[in-house]
């Protein structure tokens, strides 16, 4: 458990907790776990399971339609599960799920109309994504040991999967939006959190439009705000008492990769009471072949030193922007030609493939932003030097590998 000292560590009031929930990131039952989630689920989650357990209320980001279906034409990847993967979530269980992300419709509206049935029937409660956008942006309250709760539920609605009037669809990037709603309902809950599903992957720092967004998500009076995608670990930032952390990282979500920060998360246990948020506990992991692993205490204190590092340049709207200067350096002409030339190719071995990945380019903001600043910095002869250590850690992000287990801990640096 981290210490009240360490970077993991939140603590806002000393009154009693009357709740504790526990929010994951990314599950997708997919690559190497699609069949011990069917097979035997309880041991994916390794030995984060009783934790899990202990909780009054469980959620995680549903990345995945539980059924098949016409493939969509779209910028990433497309995956699904089965319908037999409910029982994974409904092992621990998890009690509500969100949708909003870019792989729910993967499979098309049939399939994501059955894979809502599916959890209802199952007693699992859902958010961010609905016939029209009416339903998508509603968001969830209930009553847990007496409080009341309000969740809320967004993203970037990549390659237009953002539901309309009558369109089934994900809740889009309607930050404002939410804003609005959470400062109208306030006052009639104990608890409010918003989780959002944007950013740039796999980059250490959220780009300064998530930072403006969860900002501004934290001042209307979200008592926690909580952001995955990017698929590795991103620090966190308390503002007005609200803690924000930009990133997860992956939870039940496996790459066939090396690279260690894709190999790593942390799980969000919130201790609550009629004040609203009273302590927060990040639970680093480990991601292993077929199951999760929770990082011994050498590991965890090495994570929580490079959390902090992560954590430092949130501290500061400025710092943020060197980050991303920082980042945007790190890409460089060389990963802006890569990139389009991969559009170009796909475009011509499958037409819509590419035109779906130039679209989102031109469209989704983490990808408008990257490109949009990207080429601005390279344009200006006068931009300045980014600093060496945010090139470190970047360097770190893209290039360190897991390493065998050592006296230096499973994920020591190089």
């Amino acid at each position: 458990m981290p210490q009240p000292s360490s970077p993991l560590f939140f603590s806002k009031s000393s009154l009693p907790v009357q709740a504790e929930l526990i929010f994951a990131a990314d599950w997708a039952p997919i690559r190497d776990f699609a069949q011990p989630l069917k097979s035997r689920p309880e041991s994916v989650y390794g030995d984060l399971l009783a934790l899990l357990r202990s909780a009054d209320l469980r959620l995680l980001n549903l990345e995945a339609s539980l059924y098949g279906g016409s493939p969509a034409v779209k910028s990433g990847s497309v995956f699904h599960g089965e319908p037999e993967h409910v029982a994974a979530l409904k092992a621990v269980p998890f009690e509500v799920v969100t949708l909003a992300n870019n792989h729910g419709f993967d499979s098309g509206t049939a399939a994501f109309q059955k894979n809502c049935a599916l959890l209802k029937k199952n007693g699992i409660a859902y958010l961010g994504a609905g016939a029209n956008a009416e339903e998508a942006a509603q968001e969830l309250q209930m009553q847990l040991k007496g409080l009341r709760l309000a969740i809320f539920n967004f993203c970037e609605a990549e390659d237009e999967s953002g539901a309309g009037p009558n369109r089934p669809g994900v809740n889009g990037w309607n930050v404002q939006e939410v804003a609005q709603r959470i400062r109208s309902i306030r006052s009639k809950q104990d608890f409010i959190v918003v989780i959002a599903h944007c950013g740039l992957e796999y980059i250490p720092f959220p780009p300064p439009y998530v930072y403006e967004a969860f900002n501004l998500l934290a001042e209307a009076g979200a008592d926690l705000v909580l952001g995955h995608h990017p698929h590795v670990p991103q620090g966190m930032q308390v503002r007005q008492g609200t803690p924000i952390c930009y990133s997860q990282g992956n939870f039940v979500f496996y790459q066939e990769t090396k690279l260690k920060f894709r190999k790593l998360g942390y799980l969000a246990k919130a201790g609550i009471g009629r004040e609203g948020l009273h302590r927060l506990e990040l639970i680093p992991y480990q991601i292993e072949p077929e199951q999760l692993r929770r990082l011994s205490p050498s590991e965890e204190l090495e994570f929580a030193d490079c959390f902090k590092q992560l954590s430092k340049p949130l501290q500061d709207s400025g710092e943020v922007n060197e980050a991303w200067q920082a980042f945007l350096a790190y890409h460089g002409q060389e990963g802006f030609q890569e990139e389009l030339g991969r559009i170009l190719q796909a475009w011509q071995t499958q037409p819509g493939k590419g035109a779906a990945m130039l679209r989102n380019r031109l469209l989704t903001p983490q990808h408008y932003w990257h490109w949009h600043d990207g080429l601005q910095r390279l344009l200006n002869p006068d931009a300045p030097e980014p600093k060496a250590e945010y090139l470190e850690m970047l360097r770190r992000f893209f290039q360190e590998e897991i390493k065998p287990k050592s006296s230096k801990g499973a994920w020591a640096p190089e």
